[in-house]
């Protein structure tokens, strides 16, 4: 069986800067470092940091023990550093810029009248720090959701960094048919996502089958899922070696390999050649 990787795959610069920040530290700080939520969502790079001796916790209310809280590369909200600077912690911010910089744009739009606007999952953590420092907002996911920002004139839409871009694109472009006085519209998916979005579209016309690999809380390794199966391609979603099923493979002569941008290197390189054996 012939295996192919997708020409963009796997860690982002934000993802790597993240854990750089955190295990570069020495000893003493590493150990002296708790984590607000997952620092990234893989799995093999949580344990790699609780292994280090980094603490993680849900929120800020958990019993915290250090002196350092770190945010993850997804961000948060302005008032969550704030409480932390507050309760006397030091405050070390590994969000990824590209995620800031839908913070930045959204605060704008308030400050220019534009009523905000977030294309993504309401429940996903990068979500809830982008929205978290707003009075009113909408977060949107589907065409039908469209439909409740009639009211607003003036509209200022972003993304989650991680959603595919043609369905934001055409969730703007249903938001542009209403009868709004405005819509502003600053595209925020960031671009290691769009490269491996449009990595994935090229291999899966050439493949019979796709391994997708990645932390299975990974919004944008889930994305890269769909991205396949919308192309008509059957695609597995796996985090490591371990998980994949040599039966998918009955009959399949070409199998293609994506990875979210939380996903290591090696962890890649460890299915690929699994895959190989088969």
């Amino acid at each position: 069986m012939k295996v192919t990787k997708a020409d963009a795959l796997g860690t982002c610069f934000g993802v790597q800067e993240a854990i750089e920040l955190v295990l570069g530290a020495d000893d003493n700080i590493r150990s002296d470092q708790t984590i607000l939520g997952e620092l990234v969502h893989n799995p093999q790079t949580v344990a790699l940091l609780e292994k280090a001796g980094v603490r993680i916790a849900k929120d800020l209310d958990d019993n915290i023990t250090t002196s350092r809280i770190v945010i993850s590369a997804h961000g948060a909200a302005d008032y969550v550093k704030q409480k932390a600077l507050k309760r006397g912690f030091t405050v070390i911010d590994a969000s990824c810029p590209l995620v800031m910089r839908v913070h930045r744009t959204i605060k704008d739009f308030v400050k220019k009248g534009y009523f905000p606007v977030v294309i993504g999952q309401a429940n996903h953590v990068e979500v809830r720090g982008i929205v978290g420092d707003l009075k009113a907002y909408a977060v949107i996911s589907t065409a039908e959701e469209t439909e409740l920002l009639k009211q607003y004139p003036r509209i200022g839409i972003v993304s989650q960094t991680t959603q595919p871009i043609e369905h934001v694109e055409h969730l703007v472009s249903l938001i542009k048919m209403q009868n709004h006085t405005d819509v502003l519209f600053v595209d925020t998916v960031c671009k290691p996502t769009k490269e491996r979005q449009t990595a994935v579209h090229k291999l899966a016309a050439q493949v019979d089958a796709m391994i997708v690999i990645g932390g299975h809380n990974s919004s944008n390794t889930k994305k890269l899922k769909v991205v396949c199966e919308k192309k008509g391609i059957k695609a597995y979603h796996v985090a490591c070696a371990d998980e994949v099923n040599p039966a998918w493979f009955k009959g399949v002569n070409h199998v293609g390999i994506t990875a979210g941008t939380s996903t290591p290197a090696d962890v890649i390189e460890d299915v690929y050649q699994y895959l190989l054996t088969l």
